[in-house]
C-alpha cells in the first residue's frame, strides 16, 4: 500500500530538487509527477492520458492564436508606432524619454502579451537614444522590464487563459476586464514615480506637447491599438468566444503587419510562424505535463492539506492572504509564468476562495505575481534580457528597481485586499 506522504514528498520534493539542479522545467513536473504516479501504482499510460487531456481543453484552444498574434506583432515593426505614439503624449514632461519608455513598454507588453519580447523590441529601440540624453544605463533597463511587467495585466493575454484553464469555470472575459482599474492604478503610480526621479536627477524635459504631432501619431498607431478593443470588447459583449477573438485577432494582425505597416513581408511570414509554433509547443507541452501533476495534487488532497497547513496559522483573511502573495511571489522567483499559474491554482485557489476571495481577483494577483518573478533573480527571464539590452549587470538593475519593486508590490496588496478594483468593470458587464 502507498503511503500517502511518501507520495507527496516524491512529487513536491522531487519537482524541487530537479528545479534547484536546473533541470528544465519541463523536465523537472514530467520526471517527478512520472516518479510519483509509478508509486502510486499508475501504468506510465497515466501520464500520457493526463498530458493529452490537459492539452485538449477547450479553452486553450485560445492561446496558439494569441501566442501567434504577439510573434507577428514583435515582428511586424510595431513597436516603432508605438514609440511614437508615446512620445506624441508623454514626451513633454521631465524625463520625457522615461515616460515614452514607460509608456511604450506597458503597450507593447500588453498587445504581444510577452514581456521579454518587449524588452528585447521596444528596449532596443529607447536604450540607444536614452544613454545618449543622459539617462542611467541601469535606470533605463529597470524601468523597461518593470514596465514590460505592467503589459501582462492587459488584454489579451495567454496568460489569463491558462489561469482560466487550471482553475476551471473562471469566465476569460471577465479575467479580461478585471485587469484594467489595477492596470490603471499601477500605470498612474509608475509614471508618478519617474516624474520624482527624473525631477531629481533632472533629466531633460522634451519639447511642448503639439495635439498635431499627437493625433498623427495615433493615426500610425490606431491599427495596432485596435486589436486590444477587438478581442476585449468582443468577448466581454459576447460577439464571440476567446477563441473566435484570437483566431480573428491574428488574421487582422497578419493583415495590419503585412499592408498597413509593411513590417514583414509574405515570404517572412513562415519564418514568423515557425517561432510561433517552436514557442507554442513549449507551452502546451508544459500544460500537458503540469496536467498530470494537477491530478497527482488532487489524487493526494495536496490542496486540502496547504489549506489545513495555512489555516493552522492563521484563519484571518488577511493573514491568509499574505502567505498566500509571500509564497506565490518565493515561487516565482524560481519559476517561470506559465508553470507556476499550473502548478499554484489548483492549490492556492481553494484556499484563497475559502477566505473569501473571488477567483477573478485571484487570477489577477497570480498573473502580477508571476510578473514580479520574472524579473527577480535568480530565475527571472526578463531580468536578464534586459540586462543583456542594456549591457548591465542583472545585480545593478535589481538595485535601481527599487522603486518600481515598491509600485508592483503596493498595487498587488491593493488587489489583493480591495476587490471592487477587480470586480467592478466585470460586474457591470454582468459577470
Amino acid at each position: 500500500m502507498a503511503d500517502p506522504n511518501i507520495a507527496i514528498a516524491i512529487l513536491l520534493g522531487g519537482l524541487l530538487v530537479l528545479i534547484l539542479l536546473r533541470f528544465p522545467i519541463v523536465f523537472a513536473i514530467a520526471i517527478s509527477t512520472t516518479a510519483c504516479l509509478l508509486y502510486l501504482g499508475f501504468t506510465p499510460a497515466a501520464l500520457v492520458q493526463h498530458t493529452i487531456r490537459g492539452m485538449s481543453a477547450f479553452n486553450l484552444m485560445a492561446v496558439p492564436f494569441f501566442i501567434t498574434m504577439g510573434v507577428l506583432i514583435a515582428a511586424g515593426g510595431v513597436g516603432d508606432k508605438l514609440v511614437g505614439l508615446a512620445h506624441a503624449t508623454v514626451g513633454w514632461m521631465r524625463g520625457g524619454l522615461a515616460q515614452v519608455n514607460l509608456i511604450s513598454s506597458t503597450i507593447f507588453g500588453g498587445i504581444s502579451g510577452s514581456p521579454t519580447a518587449d524588452v528585447a523590441s521596444v528596449g532596443a529601440v529607447m536604450f540607444p537614444i536614452m544613454m545618449k540624453n543622459g539617462y542611467e544605463p541601469k535606470f533605463t533597463g529597470a524601468l523597461t522590464m518593470s514596465s514590460a511587467i505592467q503589459g501582462l495585466l492587459i488584454p489579451p493575454s495567454h496568460n489569463m487563459i491558462i489561469f482560466a484553464t487550471a482553475a476551471g469555470g473562471v469566465s476569460i472575459g471577465s479575467l479580461f476586464l478585471a485587469a484594467y482599474i489595477p492596470e490603471i492604478i499601477m500605470t498612474t503610480m509608475m509614471i508618478t514615480t519617474v516624474a520624482i526621479i527624473s525631477r531629481k536627477r533632472n533629466y531633460p524635459k522634451g519639447d511642448k506637447f503639439n495635439i498635431i504631432f499627437f493625433l498623427k501619431e495615433l493615426a500610425r498607431s490606431f491599427w495596432a491599438l485596435a486589436v486590444v478593443f477587438i478581442v476585449v470588447i468582443g468577448v466581454a459583449v459576447g460577439f464571440f468566444t476567446a477563441t473566435e477573438a484570437g483566431a480573428l485577432a491574428v488574421l487582422y494582425t497578419l493583415f495590419i503587419t503585412i499592408y498597413i505597416y509593411k513590417g514583414i513581408k509574405w515570404r517572412q511570414v513562415w519564418g514568423v510562424l515557425d517561432q510561433a509554433v517552436r514557442t507554442l509547443s513549449i507551452v502546451m507541452i508544459l500544460i500537458g505535463v503540469s496536467s498530470a501533476f494537477g491530478f497527482c495534487l488532487t489524487f493526494l488532497n495536496v490542496p486540502r492539506y496547504a489549506a489545513e497547513f495555512i489555516t493552522g496559522i492563521s484563519d484571518n483573511p488577511i493573514a491568509i492572504f499574505i502567505m498566500i502573495n509571500i509564497m506565490l511571489l518565493l515561487m516565482g522567483t524560481i519559476m517561470d509564468m506559465a508553470p507556476l499559474i499550473l502548478i499554484a491554482t489548483p492549490i492556492l485557489l481553494p484556499v484563497a476562495v475559502d477566505a473569501g476571495m473571488s477567483p477573478i481577483t485571484f487570477g489577477v494577483m497570480i498573473v502580477l505575481n508571476c510578473g514580479i518573478g520574472l524579473i527577480t533573480p535568480p530565475v527571472g527571464t526578463t531580468l536578464f534580457v534586459a540586462a543583456s539590452v542594456a549591457k548591465q549587470p542583472a545585480e545593478s538593475l535589481v538595485r535601481a528597481n527599487g522603486p518600481f519593486y515598491l509600485v508592483l508590490l503596493v498595487t498587488l496588496l491593493l488587489i489583493t485586499y480591495i476587490p471592487a478594483i477587480t470586480l467592478t468593470i466585470p460586474r457591470w458587464f454582468g459577470f
